[in-house]
């Protein structure tokens, strides 16, 4: 299989869809978001099985209100802001990415039948979630985490 055909047979498709009082893009202040994440009802409850013994989900989501002439694929400084370094899409967690997909890390608050609700998802009213997986601390990063200053500084109002 070469690059170009690589893929080809895999469709992705939604699983559910964020239900979120929050409506507009922003890029601040998802903390205290409280929001639901209806699952498809093929999914509902075999796929949901034994999901509310974990307290914190990962959540991988489509950026749908990105269109395509807006995805970037180089370089940029980040909020354009001109105190920060200029770096790659893929130094970036920006939602103008090359397939347009969100990972998040959130509380799960509740699970009844079909619906998840969850605090600190940051994705808006109407996004379709592509997959939930359970956080366990054996994937989470294995000794130091480094990251440069300026991203400190960007995400210090994000949650």
């Amino acid at each position: 299989m070469d690059a170009s055909s690589a893929g080809s047979e895999y469709r992705v498709a939604p699983v559910g869809w964020v239900r979120s009082p929050r409506r507009e893009v922003t890029d601040d202040e998802w903390g205290d978001v409280v929001a639901e994440i209806e699952i498809a009802a093929r999914y509902v409850p075999e796929a949901l099985r034994g999901l509310d013994g974990f307290s914190h989900l990962e959540v991988l989501y489509l950026f749908d209100r990105v269109a395509e002439e807006d995805v970037e694929v180089g370089a940029r400084r980040p909020r354009n802001n001109p105190a920060w370094p200029e770096v790659g899409v893929f130094a970036q967690r920006n939602r103008r990415r090359p397939n347009r997909i969100g990972v998040s890390v959130c509380q799960l608050v509740a699970l009844d039948g079909g619906t998840l609700t969850v605090r600190g998802l940051d994705a808006v009213d109407g996004t379709p979630v592509l997959d939930i997986k359970p956080y366990v601390a054996e994937f989470a990063p294995r000794g130091e985490v480094r990251q440069p200053a300026w991203s400190h500084e960007l995400l210090s109002r994000y949650w």
